[in-house]
């Protein structure tokens, strides 16, 4: 029974914090994240980021499932889902596929509701395009991108429009 707690603990990796920092947190592997306290930088979270009632964070944020029920001040990314709990307040722009808005919360910015992600590799293929030439234009501003945890990702909808506009190539 001890063994399987401890499994089941460790599978979890639920990390809290409940002091003040400044900085940058980038986890590569699966965590749960609780913010409870001040968080200013950055946050690159794969797995469950979570911002307390009583959390205040003024960061860019990264993350698979992002829970905000405290304040936070930046753009917000979510691959899978952003939940904005009824005491939660944001301001600033968020990008996700799957937004719920409780009532109560307060959101003040732009919503990109995130279809068809492609990464690098994706897209050059959609594009029929070498793979070097889509990190060339995306390092150099000239294809629509966003970063997600050092990763170059592309929204498939402003990559038709691209496309359409006549600036590929």
């Amino acid at each position: 029974m001890a063994i399987r707690d401890r499994k089941k603990e460790n599978d979890e990796r639920v990390i809290t914090v409940d002091s003040a920092m400044q900085g940058s947190l980038s986890f590569k592997d699966p965590v749960h994240l609780r913010i409870n306290g001040k968080f200013e930088g950055t946050l690159e979270v794969r797995g469950v980021l979570e911002i307390g009632e009583d959390a205040v964070v003024d960061a860019t944020i990264a993350g698979d499932d992002v829970l905000i029920e405290g304040r936070v001040k930046g753009e917000v990314t979510a691959s899978k889902r952003i939940l904005l709990k009824d005491h939660a307040v944001v301001e600033g722009n968020i990008k996700t596929p799957l937004l719920n808005i409780s009532e109560g919360a307060v959101f003040q910015g732009r919503c990109a509701m995130l279809g068809d992600i492609f990464d690098t590799e994706t897209l050059a293929r959609y594009l029929e395009v070498d793979l070097n030439t889509i990190l060339e234009w995306a390092n150099n501003g000239r294809i629509p991108a966003f970063k997600e945890s050092n990763d170059w990702k592309f929204e498939r909808k402003k990559i038709d429009e691209w496309v359409s506009a006549g600036k590929i190539g």
